[in-house]
């Protein structure tokens, strides 16, 4: 449930705090329909001798006409069940007031202009703005508001040329990650003929001369095929200005390694093309070169060994910086010679530290990085030599992330968020490391209100795990606060504190956030991942329940007033915790879970997660996947948590199926009285491009399904605001 947020209209004071006063006397929560009968087919699977059942195997023909039935049947029970709390709209309408605030996104300087997006608040798209010049009026570029009626066409990526006369954008549909390449003048504001399509994974880079793009796509897909089928054999590709797709230079693909995928990068001074090759989520890449001067240059490997992460900083020349992971699990930046790139010859310019180093760019002749201290980060400016100039005093103990900025710029734009601060964008001088303010979204509610807090908490073979704990300053430690534990622990992936609309009116209500930073991301660097991949990945759950279990023993709450969420790994993370420990947790959100981990591999990109999950066609790792898969270790007649699992039906990444038999599954195997409910998304994706609407909509009945199960109002001292 990661978002935004803003505050609501001084109307709905009176009726939240009325409604929080009335809480005790609020009517249980209703009662659960009951649950469709899901159709069952003989579906037997055999897994190296081992025979699996999988009944439910007509779900994942996600565009069948009986699973489009089912669908609408379970959104309209949902739905029913979600009329009858009577808090709903009180919910509904916080979390649309609270979201009017509002947003931008980080500014580009290119060719004197300046790009930025930005939302007013309750658009379903945010608007790409320009500023022509110094002191110039921002006005709009590009707004993709106009361009469905449902506001599910989406702007999700924009490149300007390095003069700043032209836009290459990407926009998706009905939150697919396929996207479509158009080519804007920022003059006019009118769209060239060039249009590349199947594009996905992929960004856009700019030949220095303007006369196109490096961009990567895939062979069009077999019709039907569009939302299901494997993603493989992407092609790096160049599209020169005018021309059909179809005259595309191919730069480089690898039909020998099919699953192999590209990015490129042109240099700042246009010398190297810089290509960054991956395969799967694996953190090992390869990082290839084409030299620019040279127009039938080949591509030659640099970093060829796929022995650890190689990020591409920036070039002096012959000398590439690369951010590596090499020798160093927390991160080091290192001088590559382009001649003779062996590691014997680099030259480490920032070493491995205390801190993960995430982050590198090369500013007004200076670095800016961002490191990672407890999940909180740092910035610091240093010499190109590497000496340590400055750190920067950020707004807070939060966030920071997306440095902007060019080797010349006296100016670079970052993001700093906190769990009470919406994402303001930073104007950081690298010459003085003073930031400043560029833009500064204001939410209406009382920060002053609120704490938050890290805590550390044991797991279960002793590792020391941290958590962040967020809620009203004013809430008794009594043993029965309702807590809201959100989860991920995988893919290197780092929770770090961030602003949501939907955690915010949870602790408005008078619930607490939990967030532990669990194994298996990247809070403290490649080994903190590492410990909870393939057959290590139940760590993973072992911090998640160790966190739950402190949740009680701290004081705070207890297992019957613990909600679990998570999206999409994270889905998994709940899904797995609550087959194994179904009496620890009150309530259950998988959202967008990758919940079969026997056959997620086969659809779209599935198979890229193999290095983080391992995969059922190999022995030892099928016994660990049906270990824990959430769908194969559901056992009829368990009592399990009241459980809300959320999905769309264009998710093109976990593909809905997942979530479909998980609870067509669950609701068959419900032994207790609580309910279990399946909510779709219809036309949107994995979660990219979402329209507001879609977001408030999806929010409130979360926050509406948990309000009724746990009912944090109930046990609010002050009321829900």
């Amino acid at each position: 449930m990661r978002g935004t947020a803003a505050g609501p209209p001084a109307a709905l004071l009176a009726a939240l705090a009325a409604l929080a006063a009335a809480a005790c006397s609020s009517p249980p929560p209703p009662a659960p329909t009951e649950a469709p009968v899901t159709r069952k087919v003989d579906q037997v699977d055999d897994y190296h001798g081992t025979r699996v059942e999988d009944p439910y195997r007509w779900l994942e023909d996600v565009d069948a006409p009986e699973t489009a039935a089912w669908v609408a049947e379970q959104n309209g029970r949902t739905a029913a069940w979600l009329a009858a709390v009577p808090a709903r709209e009180e919910i509904r309408a916080r979390v649309r007031a609270l979201w009017d605030f509002e947003r931008f996104g980080v500014p580009r300087r290119e060719g004197g202009r300046l790009f930025y997006s930005r939302n007013d608040g309750l658009q379903d798209q945010s608007v790409l703005l320009v500023e022509d010049g110094p002191g110039a009026a921002p006005r709009v570029l590009l707004d993709p508001n106009g361009l469905s009626a449902e506001g599910t066409v989406a702007l999700v990526d924009w490149e300007p040329s390095p003069d700043g006369s032209l836009l290459a954008y990407a926009l998706s549909s009905a939150g697919s990650d396929w996207m479509e390449w158009r080519v804007r003048d920022v003059a006019t504001g009118a769209d060239r003929p060039d249009l590349l399509r199947w594009s996905k994974f992929s960004g856009a880079s700019w030949a220095r001369d303007g006369s196109g793009f490096w961009y990567s796509a895939y062979a069009e897909p077999a019709p039907g095929s569009e939302y299901e089928g494997v993603n493989e054999n992407q092609q790096l590709r160049f599209h020169r200005l005018g021309d059909p797709q179809s005259a595309d230079a191919l730069v480089y693909a690898r039909p020998d390694h099919p699953r192999w995928g590209f990015g490129a990068t042109a240099t700042e001074d246009g010398r190297w093309l810089v290509i960054h090759v991956w395969e799967g989520s694996q953190p090992e890449n390869r990082l290839y070169l084409r030299d620019l001067r040279d127009p039938a240059g080949a591509v030659r490997p640099l970093l060829d060994a796929a022995d650890a992460s190689y990020e591409f900083v920036d070039n002096d020349g012959d000398l590439l910086w690369i951010l590596t992971r090499k020798d160093a699990p927390r991160g080091r930046l290192v001088a590559v010679d382009a001649r003779d790139p062996s590691p014997a010859r680099w030259r480490t310019v920032l070493p491995e530290g205390e801190d993960t180093l995430e982050s590198a760019a090369v500013c007004g002749g200076r670095f800016v990085t961002i490191s990672m201290r407890d999940a909180r980060s740092e910035v610091r400016i240093h010499a190109l030599d590497g000496a340590l100039e400055r750190t920067v005093a950020l707004p807070g103990t939060g966030s920071a992330s997306g440095i902007s900025g060019s080797r010349a710029s006296l100016e670079v734009f970052l993001v700093y968020t906190d769990f009470f601060t919406p994402p303001a964008i930073l104007r950081l001088d690298p010459g003085t490391g003073v930031a400043e303010a560029f833009r500064a979204p204001r939410a209406d509610f009382d920060r002053t209100r609120f704490v938050a807090e890290q805590v550390f908490l044991e797991s279960a073979d002793g590792t020391r795990v941290p958590m962040f704990l967020a809620r009203r300053a004013d809430l008794p430690r009594d043993g029965d606060r309702p807590a809201l534990l959100y989860g991920y622990g995988g893919f290197n992936v780092s929770l770090q504190p961030w602003f949501s609309v939907a955690h915010l009116v949870w602790m408005e209500r008078g619930g607490i956030l939990a967030v532990p930073n669990l194994r298996g991301g990247g809070e403290y660097g490649e080994e903190w991942h590492r410990a909870a991949i393939l057959d290590r990945r139940p760590r993973a759950f072992e911090d998640f329940e160790a966190a739950a279990r402190w949740l009680s023993s701290s004081g705070w709450s207890r297992p019957a007033r613990t909600a679990i969420s998570g999206g999409s790994n994270g889905g998994l993370l709940v899904g797995a915790c609550m087959t194994r420990n179904p009496g620890m947790y009150g309530a259950a959100l998988p959202s967008v879970g990758v919940l079969d981990m026997l056959r997620y591999h086969r659809f779209t990109i599935g198979w890229a997660w193999s290095a983080e999950y391992g995969t059922s066609d190999d022995p030892a790792q099928f016994r660990t996947l049906l270990s824990y898969s959430p769908l194969h270790n559901l056992r009829r007649g368990t009592a399990y948590p009241p459980t809300l699992v959320t999905t769309s039906d264009h998710d093109d990444r976990v593909v809905p199926a997942h979530s479909y038999k998980f609870a067509a599954a669950l609701q068959e195997a419900q032994g207790g009285e609580a309910p279990v409910l399946l909510r779709v998304d219809i036309r949107s994706g994995h979660g990219m491009g979402a329209p507001t609407r879609m977001l408030v909509e999806r929010t409130a009945d979360t926050l509406t399904f948990l309000d009724a199960i746990l009912n944090p109002a109930q046990s609010s001292s002050g009321g829900g605001r």
